[in-house]
């Protein structure tokens, strides 16, 4: 019987698809930092959790957004 490729392959120390992963850049909110949400809209920012999470109220609602914040952007 053959073995299944199941597995990952290794790829030589020169191979062009040895390409290291970076991080994205973890994005910083201050207090009273205008925000907008891709689900909830324009808001400002009330809480801000070290790098965990940050407290924003959008009018209607205040919600906690944790880190990473994907649909959440500085105006």
């Amino acid at each position: 019987m053959k073995r299944s490729r199941a597995t990952t392959r290794r790829h030589l120390p020169g191979s062009p698809f040895n390409v290291p992963t970076v991080a994205p850049p973890v994005k910083e909110f201050a207090l009273h930092d205008r925000v907008t949400h891709d689900k909830y809209g324009m808001g400002s920012v009330i809480g801000v959790e070290d790098e965990v999470a940050v407290l924003v109220d959008f009018g209607t609602r205040t919600e906690r957004i944790t880190a990473p914040y994907y649909k959440l952007y500085k105006l």
